[in-house]
């Protein structure tokens, strides 16, 4: 007998009242009404998951775990921190609220390895030193995955995980991803896009459920706004959920009309693996291209970006603004290879995605901006290199909605054009920069990792010499 279970009946899609059109209104992307009929009843759960009990769910070897395992160090937070009010025009509620924190502030009395929000999320994960996943921010669809949808202040400790060593996280607009040391995804909050993975459309999963995969483990997570991305140690990519404008990269975006006026989506509620890279000509022409592997890739709001073992840079997804790289402002449905950086010098190290543009390392350190990081003005249609930062050894890089944060030599630079609140880190005075600028406040501290959220720059510093701690000790602190 078969371990599989039966396949489910026909995936049934759900469909959007308002499609949603970035160029004409960003605010309507932000939203967390969209409208999704069918999320009533769950579909029957296709296959056991990797990490299934049935299986023997050994941790990934210790080489790869030192990689995936950064050194633990201080939080620290800033920007907007009233996560209810983030992307949205008015307070509903007439909560209490936090002033934006414009400068380096310390948050969380534990040791932190990891912080992770996403360009158009209002919540956030951390990893503590010994491997416990907590969460705090925006609630409304149980993204935070404790068995509720109350917005959390503090950072609260995820309790169906607390037995398990978290190495990963990602955050969608309303879901979560976390990544465990034998390679075993767990999702929780908004479904209604079958972003979840877990192999049904359950409209919020309130505590972290395993995603619907059985292959080669998994090393990395990542999130765009209604979809995820996960990467296996074999560098296979694997998405699922909303694939509206070819984001999921399987040459679909999904749509079907109902009737004659309703547009529906089939929703890839169980990872899928990614086939197909093409590259195309100046002509149109459109060719295969071999790639054995895939080693990094990060997602915007509804695109992604990806980088294969041989340093050639793929995009595909939302096309508006230059984002891809293409030169052309067109939607890709699969993997197309970025022309710009096939070549010997130009090879891509690594890429961070905000929310509608995109940041590539080369090889020799050079940082290119595509897309459009203000809401107005000129979009970078092909990646051009930021000549601010020309000579600069960076360590790390994140992405906001319209804001960017990067960590080069001893320093910490951002810059992002107004409307800001106070994710640059630029103190009372400045509060948004269209150029690059030294974040001074933090000169001389070593970071070990940088996160932005929609409004909010998480940043995990080391503390372990005494000089180290007193010079950390002289930042405040924020007390929710």
């Amino acid at each position: 007998m078969s371990s599989k279970r039966k396949r489910a009946p026909t995936k049934r899609a759900g469909g959007k009242k308002n499609k949603r059109k970035e160029e004409l209104d960003i605010d309507s992307d932000l939203s967390d009404n969209s409208e999704n009929e069918n999320a009533t009843q769950p579909d029957e759960v296709l296959i056991a998951g990797h990490g299934d009990i049935l299986d023997d769910a050994t941790p990934l070897p210790q080489e790869l775990l030192k990689t995936l395992i950064k050194p633990a160090g201080q939080l620290f937070i800033f920007g907007l921190v009233n996560w209810d009010l983030t992307g949205r025009r008015e307070n509903k509620g007439g909560q209490r609220l936090h002033p934006n924190i414009n400068s380096p502030q310390r948050f969380a009395n534990q040791k932190i390895r990891l912080a992770v929000s996403g360009c158009v999320s209002a919540h956030s994960v951390l990893v503590t030193e010994d491997g416990k996943a907590m969460t705090f921010g925006r609630n409304q669809f149980g993204q935070l995955g404790l068995d509720n949808t109350a917005t959390k202040e503090q950072p609260t400790v995820v309790p169906s995980l607390q037995d398990k060593n978290v190495i990963g996280a990602a955050c969608g607009r309303n879901h979560t991803l976390l990544l465990t040391d034998t390679g075993t995804v767990y999702a929780c909050g908004d479904n209604r896009s079958g972003q979840c993975g877990v192999g049904n459309l359950q409209p919020n999963i309130l505590s972290p459920m395993r995603i619907n995969y059985r292959g080669p483990p998994i090393v990395k997570v990542g999130c765009g706004a209604d979809f995820s991305v996960i990467l296996d140690i074999k560098g296979g990519l694997h998405t699922f959920g909303l694939p509206e404008y070819g984001q999921l990269g399987h040459n679909t975006d999904g749509k079907y009309f109902k009737t004659n006026t309703k547009l529906c989506f089939n929703f890839e509620t169980s990872p899928k693996r990614v086939v197909l890279y093409i590259e195309k000509s100046k002509d149109g022409h459109v060719s295969p291209v071999d790639v054995t592997e895939i080693v990094d890739f990060s997602c915007g709001q509804n695109h992604t970006v990806a980088i294969d073992s041989k340093k050639r840079a793929f995009s595909w997804g939302f096309g508006g603004f230059g984002r891809l790289g293409h030169a052309e402002p067109k939607d890709e449905m699969v993997p197309r290879l970025i022309k710009y950086f096939d070549s010997q010098s130009r090879g891509v190290c690594s890429v961070t995605c905000g929310s509608t543009f995109s940041l590539a390392i080369t090889d020799l350190g050079g940082l290119f901006l595509f897309g459009q990081t203000k809401r107005t003005g000129e979009a970078n249609m092909y990646p051009k290199p930021v000549h601010d930062l020309t000579g600069w050894n960076i360590h790390h890089v994140a992405a906001g909605f319209t804001s960017i944060i990067i960590a080069a030599d001893d320093s910490v630079i951002s810059w992002g054009g107004a409307p800001t609140y106070g994710e640059l880190g630029l103190g009372d005075f400045t509060k948004s920069t269209s150029v690059p600028k030294e974040v001074t406040r933090l000169s001389g501290v070593k970071v070990f990792s940088l996160s932005m959220g929609q409004s909010h720059t998480l940043l995990v510093a080391q503390n372990e010499t005494p000089e180290q701690i007193e010079k950390l000790e002289t930042f405040e602190k924020f007390t929710p």
